[in-house]
């Protein structure tokens, strides 16, 4: 317990951080900060598969998404329709390569590095899209970088809650067990 309290509090240290050096060296960081901070949280602190599995994972989603921006700018009407199939090629995408991996690459970290992009561009994307190949990296590098403090921030806890769960796990297990031979 005392390991979570440490880990939640580096990251709302590691957030504040990312906003103050945001306007330390004069980059937009605010507005993504905590976006950056918690999906980068999520993969640090989510005990499914090794990190590097789940960094590698968050890439390809991010990428993916960062695609779907482009195929949006340059081929796709903005449109509700438009934005429909670039975000079932996106998560297709995705799925594919999750399934290829045969999961070694999980789906959620794939997702969870979409919504990254996603969140931190959308809207600046929306006000202007024929401006996709001059602002849409600064958007990806911004939330890249609240991630990146957000993962380092809670990856040593990861290995810590896989034990709490598989203890977790054993206990229920016991608990049903010695429930079914209770008379």
């Amino acid at each position: 317990m005392t390991k979570n309290v440490v880990g939640g509090l580096v990251l709302a240290v590691m957030a504040a951080l990312v906003v103050g050096l945001g306007e330390f060296l004069g980059l937009d960081l605010q507005h993504v900060a905590l976006l950056g901070a918690a999906l980068g949280g999520v993969i640090g602190l989510v005990p499914d598969r090794a990190p590097w599995e789940r960094l590698v994972g968050f890439g390809v989603g991010f990428v993916f998404a960062w695609i779907g921006f482009a195929v949006r700018a340059a081929v796709l009407p903005d449109s509700s329709g438009g934005r429909a199939v670039a975000a079932f090629l996106v998560l297709a995408a995705c799925l594919v390569v999750s399934a290829a991996t045969l999961t070694r690459l999980p789906l959620w970290s794939m997702l969870v590095g979409a919504a990254a992009i996603v969140g931190a561009y959308e809207e600046t994307y929306t006000n202007a899209p024929s401006q996709f190949v001059h602002e849409s990296p600064t958007a990806a590098t911004t939330v890249l970088l609240a991630a990146a403090l957000g993962y380092l921030a809670t990856a040593f806890l990861g290995p810590q809650i896989a034990v709490n769960r598989r203890a977790e796990a054993a206990q229920t297990r016991h608990d049903e067990t010695v429930s079914e031979t209770a008379p």
